[in-house]
């Protein structure tokens, strides 16, 4: 470690110790939160109750490979509802100019995350390079968001010029020593570097694994300071971003807990302690979200809970009324087609392969589909067990590649991983 880097870590740790007497114009600063994807509920999961944000995964980009996540729109919906601020991230394996143009043409338009908030590149694998790497960042600022880029930085430092990206861009950089349970950060493995705003500290931030963060700078209040002001054409502009997403979460967290009724989705606080039968309430079920199967009076009941739970005691993520705005897969067996679609991202909402719906609906290469076509999404024919792998017991990446005569790369890359070292028992991994 250099003394430069030495210093780094001092000055942030000093700075870290003066949050609690701060003013309030730096609350920002130091507040924890979590980044997600498909691996966690459809809904937003946090840490701790005190976590202020949420960085969502929109979807990933793998060498002209796009894989839309089916549950952005409702984790940003339900992270806003909880009074938390979401901002989003995309994968990103990319290595030219015109790959970033595919994939930020593609996406920028699906974010849901409020103008001047932060729209993250994941980059950790491929062969990135500085030119197209500036190149997509200078495109998120250009759209109206904040661009930060995404990473390890044994991995970045090897492959890009990133002191000349930090000079501009503000990074989000990842480093911790094991897998341990860990609910804040340990400074002793701190990525010093540059124009750090967020550090990754943790990938189980509980049990069961969630990444942890902690915002250094104030970043995360972005977007959430009111109006944005934006550039256009050299004329300033002020912009404001209002989503189906943002949308129903602002109708969520504006609904009165007496109007909750069947079928909206809620969450256990984490200051609920007794079911309304007297009983404790476990702490693996706080911060879940639950649809609410039943309502009596001021008590309701939870789907997969057989207790039933006070109204007071559980957040509104969702409205059924909230919930239908949101594009949500069809459950009749069809979905039709819209704009901006891909085969893709249809499969990836129904956990199948494009492959497997390709053949389930007669449709040749080069997979074109139709706005307004039906297609069918479940049938005779289904996706083949070669598409997806439930990981069991003892196995390693290295491993199920070997099996399916792939490459570790490959499968880090199709399941947008951040760690080739942890997969989890349970997990389903897609192999081609």
């Amino acid at each position: 470690m250099t003394h430069k880097k030495l210093k780094t870590i001092l000055i942030t740790v000093s700075a870290l110790s003066t949050f609690a007497i701060a003013s309030p114009v730096f609350a920002a600063k130091g507040d924890q939160g979590v980044d997600l994807s498909h691996y966690q509920t459809s809904t937003a999961e946090f840490g701790q109750a005190s976590d202020k944000f949420a960085i969502i995964q929109l979807g990933g980009y793998y060498d002209g490979y796009f894989s839309p996540q089916s549950t952005y729109a409702t984790q940003v919906a339900s992270t806003i509802a909880q009074g938390k601020r979401a901002h989003t991230y995309i994968f990103a394996d990319f290595s030219s100019n015109t790959e970033a143009d595919s994939m930020l043409n593609y996406y920028l338009p699906k974010v849901q995350t409020p103008k001047g908030s932060i729209v993250a590149l994941d980059v950790e694998s491929g062969n990135p390079n500085t030119t197209s790497v500036k190149y997509a960042l200078a495109k998120i600022k250009a759209a109206g968001y904040t661009p930060v880029l995404y990473g390890y930085k044994s991995f970045l430092t090897a492959h890009l010029d990133l002191a000349s990206i930090a000079k501009t861009y503000p990074l989000w950089l990842a480093e911790y020593p094991n897998y341990d349970v860990t609910t804040s950060p340990n400074y002793n493995y701190f990525p010093s570097y540059d124009n750090i705003d967020i550090f990754q500290f943790t990938s189980t931030y509980k049990a069961g694994g969630l990444d942890g963060d902690i915002d250094l700078t104030g970043i995360t209040d972005n977007g959430y300071k009111g109006t944005t002001t934006a550039s256009t054409g050299g004329t300033a502009v002020k912009t404001t971003t209002s989503t189906p997403a943002v949308k129903a979460g602002q109708q969520a967290n504006n609904t009165p807990k007496s109007s909750i009724t069947v079928g909206d989705t809620v969450k256990v606080n984490f200051s609920a302690s007794k079911w309304s039968t007297g009983e404790s309430i476990p702490s693996w079920v706080k911060g879940k979200s639950y649809k609410v199967l039943q309502v009596s009076g001021n008590n309701v009941l939870l789907a997969g809970i057989s207790s039933w739970i006070s109204k007071s005691n559980v957040e509104i993520l969702l409205t059924t009324s909230s919930a239908a705005k949101i594009s949500a897969p069809s459950s009749t067996g069809y979905y039709t087609v819209r704009s901006g679609d891909t085969l893709s991202g249809i499969a990836d909402k129904y956990g199948t392969s494009y492959q497997a719906l390709a053949t389930l609906n007669g449709i040749k290469s080069p997979y074109i589909i139709i706005p307004g076509e039906k297609l069918k999404v479940s049938g005779s024919v289904s996706s083949s067990s070669a598409s997806y792998y439930k990981v069991a017991s003892g196995d390693t990446l290295s491993a199920i590649a070997s099996k399916y005569g792939t490459s570790v790369s490959k499968l880090v890359s199709l399941n947008g991983l951040k760690n080739a070292n942890y997969i989890y028992v349970g997990e389903n991994l897609k192999i081609k």
